[in-house]
């Protein structure tokens, strides 16, 4: 029985080593798409990575829930561990200083177009005032309709 559990705890610690590699490659992976604007490979990886964050996630609640197999764990797989968890956060860390750069300049862009639009329909939009009479000066409450997509 206790074969068994030893058995199960190294697969699962093999799992775990498994995730973090890989969630680490898809992390630089997607950060280095970010810092080049490659908007079409960080949409590629989308899927991969939510898979991954799943993984992930299931595979630390299983760890948090049962730290005494961590604590067993000889010095030299805990100090492995430890080094690709220190990798994978600063990963984490890059990844969401990047993403919201990206987001925070497509925001930038989007208010830019819609401001640009706003004067530009301001200035040569005209329209009747309340008694039914032409006021080209009066043109601060038109319509404008903007598509976003991001």
């Amino acid at each position: 029985m206790e074969e068994l559990q030893q058995k199960d705890i190294r697969t699962r610690l093999e799992d775990l080593r498994s995730i973090i590699n890989g969630f680490s490659e898809l992390l630089t992976a997607e950060n280095e798409a970010l810092k080049v604007f490659d908007v079409e490979k960080v949409s590629a990886l989308y899927e991969q990575k939510s898979k991954t964050v799943a993984a992930y996630r299931n595979m630390s609640a299983y760890f948090i829930k049962n730290h005494e197999v961590l604590e067993q764990l000889p010095e030299a797989d805990k100090k492995d561990l430890r080094e690709a968890s220190l990798r994978l956060d600063e990963l984490i860390r890059e990844n969401e200083l990047l993403l919201k750069t990206r987001m925070e300049a497509s925001r930038n862009v989007m208010n830019t177009i819609i401001n640009i639009a706003k004067v530009t329909n301001n200035r040569n939009a005209t329209s009747y005032g309340a008694q039914g009479r032409y006021s080209p000066l009066d043109n601060s409450k038109n319509a404008l309709a903007i598509n976003r997509t991001l």
